[in-house]
């Protein structure tokens, strides 16, 4: 195989600016020490560049030197293969596959950065005027799963990003509208508001195949929008604005990425907080009051109260508080217990059901709750928004 030839086959395997510079070069008839001389580096760098492409290649099963050709999808790599042999040249080639978690991340990275590309911290929003400082407006939403697919003649209503995005603003508006001018806007999603956490669409941890609409970098873009324009709604009604952006099992990794982002487009507003923490469990203490916030996941309805009454970082928070409010998802239905000194509310999801639900059977009443507290007397008012696709 001519040099040109070879490097021209491995420059869809490039993964940096680099990279593609300097194989574009030798795919362009450039010797090593040429390439080196116009780029102003060491000869050595162009061949170790070059030897790291290719050995990405080869693990995605490109090496024509070792008589590999049949590639594998990006963001999987070769676990082995098998050639059939006939006279000295290959005739048949089996090649296995497995998911290439170094190269997902890579890939995950990649589009977060370009969504973030052209977005700018935010300037301050002009706060509102006329608001109760005794009042905290806690609005929540649970278990969204954009990026889902649904079919009506399956699940008895669509589901997909489109109205998932339109769903999810008329919601937020909605919600806010239904508010009193409390001081405090509390903007808690409460978990699983991506249906897919990777490249691929399978839940993170059973790998267990979903339902979707659409590729994770455009599901990434969509909830950058859709989440920056609902905290910006949050400023522009409450004068202190605290989001809570929690862990889901459908989105472990995604809802990190997603905190940090709200944490950096709102950086230069300072009546913005982000519970920033990698616990999977949240509090916020409003005078006498105290908010926990738990998707679901890893601890059960009725155990909630112990985890927020003995876990240190929750303990002096709760010893000040004279009522205590846990609010949880992942169910997808409502559902509330008073005990221990605690209610636990588990709310319901605005989302459609998928195929899995409605074939199991499972029915729940669609919605999302928005809740007002006061700082001494706890709750004094609820609206519940229903969707509307």
């Amino acid at each position: 195989m001519g040099q040109s030839k070879k490097y021209q086959d491995l420059l869809p395997f490039c993964v940096t600016e680099t990279q593609r510079t300097v194989v574009g070069l030798r795919s362009r008839g450039y010797t090593a020490i040429q390439a080196a001389n116009q780029l102003g580096v060491a000869e050595r760098n162009i061949h170790a560049l070059c030897a790291r492409v290719a050995k990405i290649a080869a693990r995605q099963g490109h090496s024509p030197d070792h008589d590999m050709i049949h590639t594998v999808p990006d963001g999987f790599s070769i676990k082995g293969t098998s050639t059939l042999y006939k006279d000295g040249s290959p005739v048949i080639q089996w090649v296995k596959s497995t998911q290439d978690r170094e190269r997902q991340m890579a890939m995950l990275l990649e589009a977060i950065e370009s969504a973030h590309a052209n977005l700018k911290p935010f300037e301050r929003i002009k706060k509102p005027a006329g608001t109760d400082s005794d009042v905290l407006a806690l609005l929540t939403i649970t278990d969204f799963h954009l990026g889902m697919y649904a079919w009506e003649a399956e699940t008895g209503s669509n589901w997909d990003s489109q109205i998932a995005e339109r769903v999810f603003l008329s919601s937020v508006a909605d919600m806010i509208d239904a508010t009193p001018p409390a001081q405090t806007g509390v903007f808690c999603q409460l978990g699983d508001f991506l249906h897919f956490d990777g490249l691929l669409a399978v839940t993170p941890t059973g790998g267990n195949l979903l339902d979707s609409d659409t590729r994770y970098s455009k599901l990434v873009e969509m909830t950058i929008n859709v989440m920056t324009r609902a905290v910006e709604m949050m400023l522009e009604k409450f004068n202190k604005v605290v989001v809570i952006q929690a862990e889901g099992n459908h989105d472990l990794a995604s809802s990190v990425w997603l905190r940090k982002h709200i944490k950096h487009v709102f950086s230069k507003n300072p009546r913005l907080e982000v519970i920033d923490n990698d616990f999977p469990f949240y509090a916020h203490l409003h005078g006498q009051t105290m908010l926990g916030f738990h998707h679901g996941h890893k601890v059960k309805v009725g155990s909630l109260q112990k985890i927020f009454s003995s876990e240190p970082r929750f303990r002096q928070m709760w010893g000040k508080a004279k009522q205590c409010y846990i609010h949880t998802g992942h169910m997808h239905h409502e559902r509330v217990v008073e005990d221990a000194g605690a209610i636990v509310e588990q709310h319901p999801t605005l989302a459609g059901r998928d195929a899995y639900s409605a074939r199991l059977g499972h029915v729940s009443l669609r919605g999302a709750k928005v809740i007002t507290y006061h700082a001494v007397h706890g709750e004094i008012h609820r609206t519940t928004v229903r969707p509307i696709e």
